[in-house]
């Protein structure tokens, strides 16, 4: 023991002796150096490399050699031109304590006022012992000096530090490593994994680095994470022993590895089935493993011994040299690359220049010898690495009883297919890999039809197989009645076995591809969907109740007594309550021609368009010289008043083919002019508006929803509201639940199947139907004839689910599944697929030639129109016959033994300029026609003497109306004369002579003048 001290000693002194006598050669040669070159600026870079007491002439070997080859190799910008480059190494230990980093930081490289610091070091600490490592780190990067690190346990080093680290990594990280891991993968098509870490640092950027990693290979290769477990103790490995994981991806320190892989082979999950990829911090640099590691495991490794170590100082050497280059070219040789720090607080607390240098290191490109080149990321990783590939084998010759890594491939990180690997053992010593997901397993699955989730069809009676976009067979009859039937041909007998296809089939099959089981797909005895009868379950509940099926998978509702019997998976799709009701062919509304125009515009146009506009014509006329001129009698031969006015407004309204009378002035033809535009465009309006209105409108019941008072209330209704569900079903569940009145009324209407209930609707049978929404918004999209329709909100909205029995292990697989396909779409395929329909009706090519005849009820409003005219009519002629008996008396009063007063000489003016029939009815009756003998009764022998005396009998009917006119209107213009010139002077004076002998003689004058007609008469008679 004192002997052993004293070599302690002896090789503590020697050591001692000649890192000074190192020192003080360095230091001399310095002083050389700078004594030859008193005009370059100084640069100096920093060192720390693990403490070696005999490798520290091959450090300093290492260094000056990069530094003579790259001065030879790049002469023309030699830097030695520029600058007087010196170094400076610190070795620290494993452990060091805070206080031997702060002064190896403080006294050698701050001190020396070091650019850059070089840290390597091939300690593979990991856990905790990376805190004196990530201490040195940050404290660099608060000083603003750039760091050229390689250190083998940087993985819990690459996200941790400051967002002032001014790092650069030349290790491979751990994104690297698991690009590698997720490649063996990849080329193995292991398309599900679990990720097993203890508590090792950086574990949380091992998960992180996995999941971004699949991100960037999900578009070529498709891969889940089954379960993510950082282990506190290893017992929580048991919970990988439920799942379906058969890979395992393993993040820990050695000692760790071997407390957790003696776990795992106690909960066998280290046989031939299961495979563990390690990474780095397991395999290590020993290549001897301990005998807890099974044979077959596979890691990823680089080296890490002192050998190569040396050659990673090179290359930060080459790094930094590279990067000073260019910084020289690019900024030149004035600004100054000494920090001038202090940790006195004399100085400057961070380097301002370092941000801006380590930006230069970044970009350097550095090509090596049979290496890629070295680039780094913005991030300070390296772009390309290299990684080789270890697998585990039984140990030979002195080494047999502990299982050793041996080297089977690379992978290069810069190639597309950089993984090169061959000579496997796999696990179990064999010499096939593992499947990576369990072994098959067999399920019995029951269902329930329902269209689109599962549709039955007949198989091929001639093949007995399924189409292939027909689904697959499932059993139809009960199992007791397949005895006895011939098995190789049952499958052609539509009464045993149907095909099955649909939404769910699709997602079964899935199911089963993805989780690798076969299974036996049969239909439910009872043909019910599970609900509590007497306390007991039937139907599709009481199939896994009473372990008849080990899966139920068809649109089987999530409620709440259903979850307290059987388990369900997470919903596949969301659902509710909704209703369905059929349209029905209605007539035109009766008032379908007023309906292109609201009430207030046809008020506007009735009542104050059209005889704003009339009056403003009649006006104009009235006052215009070639009109009435403002007089009270109406011109010769000028027949117009104010409701020829109006029948004109109205004829040009509607464009009618009728006799009309213009005005004569030209204000008011203008008018009459813009009268006939604001008709046209008024017309046309009204034309392009109708015809949306004179058609078939189709008529439903719009419902709110289960809610709504003609379901809660359906004696309200003449005749009472039909409607109802499907019995022993959710729906009817939540209906006896919620509404026990509407459940009792309903019951009679209900239907056994949903085919049977919407058919009910479509025929008048039912008014309505409940039932699941996506059932009923499936079968509306189908319809051919396009008469369903779903109205109201949704109620009790939930899902639909895949049951399984009370704590099944398939339930967490299935979950699984559906969450995956509910992120990369599957899902929303799935449904876009299957929901998506449009009813188009069937049309014949006859039909599709020509369009329908049009029927009554496209014109019923017209005829209502035309019978309330004629009715109208019938008012307005004994409104006629009651005026003809009414004005007679009136008449007389104006009459003075068939003399015009000049009462009625004022009357029948003021009315002949409103209507000029009016003013006829107020003049004195016209004595009744003589008899006359119809010159047709006198025969004549002579040849065409009968036509010709029927034409002179014609001739005389016309001359005698004619007459009748002329007096008529000779009696109203002596009226209106009488009544404009002699009526004032009557007026004042009644009783003077002059009036009475001008009156006289006016009525004289008319006398003779109606004599003289009636001699013209005579005569035209006598000659004929």
């Amino acid at each position: 023991m004192v002997r052993f001290r004293i070599i302690l000693l002896f090789l503590t002194l020697m050591a001692t002796v000649s890192t000074a006598a190192l020192r003080s050669r360095t230091g001399s040669g310095m002083r050389k150096t700078a004594m030859l070159q008193r005009n370059l600026k100084r640069v100096t870079f920093g060192i720390v490399l693990p403490y070696s007491t005999f490798r520290q002439r091959k450090y300093n070997s290492t260094v000056l050699a990069t530094l003579g080859t790259y001065y030879k190799a790049r002469p023309q910008h030699s830097l030695t031109k520029k600058y007087n480059i010196s170094y400076s190494i610190a070795m620290v230990g494993r452990k060091p304590s805070p206080t031997q980093i702060l002064n190896n930081l403080c006294r050698v490289f701050i001190a020396s006022n070091v650019s850059a610091i070089l840290f390597l070091t091939n300690y593979e600490a990991y856990g905790r012992e990376t805190a004196s490592a990530q201490y040195f780190l940050q404290l660099a990067g608060y000083l603003g000096i750039p760091v050229i690190a390689w250190n083998a346990d940087n993985s819990g080093l690459e996200r941790r530090g400051s967002q002032l680290s001014l790092q650069l990594q030349l290790a491979p990280s751990l994104e690297h490593q698991t690009a590698a891991m997720l490649s063996i993968l990849e080329r193995y098509k292991w398309h599900q994994f679990s990720v097993v870490t203890s508590q090792i640092a950086g574990h949380d950027d091992f998960i992180q680095a996995v999941r971004e990693r699949m991100m960037q290979v999900q578009p070529h290769f498709k891969l889940s994470v089954i379960s993510t477990l950082v282990l506190s103790n290893v017992s929580d490995l048991s919970q990988l022993a439920n799942t379906e994981t058969r890979i395992i991806l393993l993040y820990s320190t050695r000692e760790e590895a071997r407390e957790i892989l003696a776990e795992a082979t106690r909960l066998k999950l280290t046989g031939t089935s299961y495979l563990w990829l390690a990474t780095q911090s397991v395999v290590s640099n020993t290549m001897e493993a301990p005998r807890e590691f099974p044979v077959g495991m596979l890691g990823v490794h680089f080296p890490t011994n002192d050998e190569h170590l040396l050659a990673e100082l090179s290359k930060a050497v080459r790094v930094f040299l590279q990067g000073l280059e260019q910084f020289s070219q690019d900024e030149g040789s004035e600004i100054v690359l000494s920090p001038h720090l202090s940790c006195e607080g004399r100085g400057e607390a961070r380097w301002r220049n370092g941000d801006k240098f380590f930006r230069y290191l970044r970009n350097i490109s550095v090509a090596g010898d049979h290496q890629p080149t070295i680039e780094f990321n913005q991030d300070g990783r390296l772009k390309a690495t290299e990684l080789t590939i270890v697998n585990l084998r039984p140990g030979h010759g002195t080494a047999a009883n502990s299982p050793v890594w041996e080297q089977i491939g690379v992978w290069k990180s810069w190639e597309k297919e950089g993984l090169d690997i061959k000579d496997i053992v796999w696990p179990g010593n064999t010499h096939s890999p593992p499947q990576g997901v369990p072994e098959k397993f067999h399920l019995r699955i029951t269902f329930l039809e329902e269209p689109p989730y599962i549709n039955l069809s007949p198989p091929d009676p001639v093949t007995g197989k399924c189409a292939l976009n027909k689904g697959v067979f499932c059993r139809h009859a009960s199992e007791s009645g397949l005895k006895g039937v011939d098995i190789p041909t049952v499958h052609r007998n539509g009464s045993f076995y149907q095909c099955c296809s649909g939404f769910c089939i699709d997602l079964l099959e899935k199911f089963a591809d993805d989780l690798g089981f076969t299974y036996d797909l049969f239909r439910v005895e009872d043909g019910k969907w599970g609900a509590q009868t007497n306390g007991r379950w039937n139907g599709l509940v009481a199939a896994l109740i009473n372990h008849q099926a080990d899966m139920v998978i068809t649109s089987l509702k999530i409620n709440f007594e259903r979850s307290q019997a059987i388990d369900f998976s997470l919903p596949f799709l969301d659902t509710g309550i909704a209703i369905v009701v059929a349209k029905r062919t209605g007539i035109i509304s009766p008032t379908a021609f007023l309906e292109p125009f609201d009430s207030a515009m046809w008020m506007l146009v009735a009542l104050v368009a059209v005889h704003v506009a009339a009056f403003t014509i009649f006006f104009f006329e009235w006052l215009s010289p070639y009109g009435y001129d403002a007089k009270m009698t109406t011109p010769r031969e000028h027949r117009f008043s104010l409701c020829r006015t109006l029948w004109l407004v109205w004829a040009v309204l509607f464009q009618a083919a009728v006799n009309v009378d213009c005005p004569r002035g030209y204000t008011a033809r203008c008018m009459a002019n813009v009268w006939a535009m604001f008709a046209l465009i008024f017309l046309a309006i009204y034309t392009a508006n109708l015809a949306a209105f004179m058609i078939t409108r189709e008529e439903f019941h719009d419902l709110t929803g289960i809610n709504d008072t003609k379901l809660s209330n359906p004696h309200s209704l003449k005749p009472s509201f039909r409607f109802g569900t499907i019995p022993h079903g959710n729906t009817d569940a939540v209906l006896r639940r919620n509404f026990p009145t509407m459940h009792s009324y309903m019951r009679p209407f209900n239907r056994s199947t949903v085919m049977q209930g919407v058919q009910a609707v479509k025929e008048g049978k039912l008014d309505a139907f409940i039932y699941d929404a996506t059932v009923l918004e499936y079968l509306v999209g189908q319809d051919s004839e396009c008469v369903l329709l779903t109205v109201g909100s949704w109620f009790a909205m939930t899902g639909y689910g895949v049951g399984f029995p009370r704590h099944s292990k398939f339930r967490d697989l299935v979950n699984q599944q559906l969450m995956e396909y509910r992120e990369n779409g599957d899902m929303e395929r799935l449904r876009h697929f299957w929901f998506t329909g449009a009813c188009n009706k069937p049309m014949s090519k006859e039909k599709q030639s020509r369009s329908d005849p049009l029927a009554l009820e496209q014109f019923f409003s017209t005829f209502l129109l035309l019978g309330s005219g004629i009715l109208l009519s019938c008012i307005l002629l004994l409104l006629e016959h009651a005026y003809c008996k009414c004005h007679r008396p009136f008449n007389k009063l104006l009459q003075v033994e068939e003399q015009p007063s000049r009462q009625a000489a004022v009357v029948r003016g003021c009315c002949s300029l409103l209507s000029r029939s009016a003013g006829r009815t107020l003049g004195p009756a016209a004595p009744p026609p003589r008899e006359r003998k119809s010159l047709l009764l006198t025969r004549c022998h002579a040849p065409g003497c009968d036509e010709l005396l029927g034409r002179l009998e014609a001739a005389l009917g016309a001359a005698q109306r004619r007459v009748a006119e002329l007096e008529a209107d000779l009696q109203l213009h002596a009226s209106a004369a009488m009544c404009q010139v002699h009526g004032p002077r009557l007026s004042r004076s009644a009783s003077r002579p002059r009036s009475k002998s001008l009156a006289w003689s006016w009525s004289n004058a008319a006398v003779h003048s109606r004599r003289m007609f009636r001699k013209e008469v005579a005569e035209i008679e006598t000659v004929l």
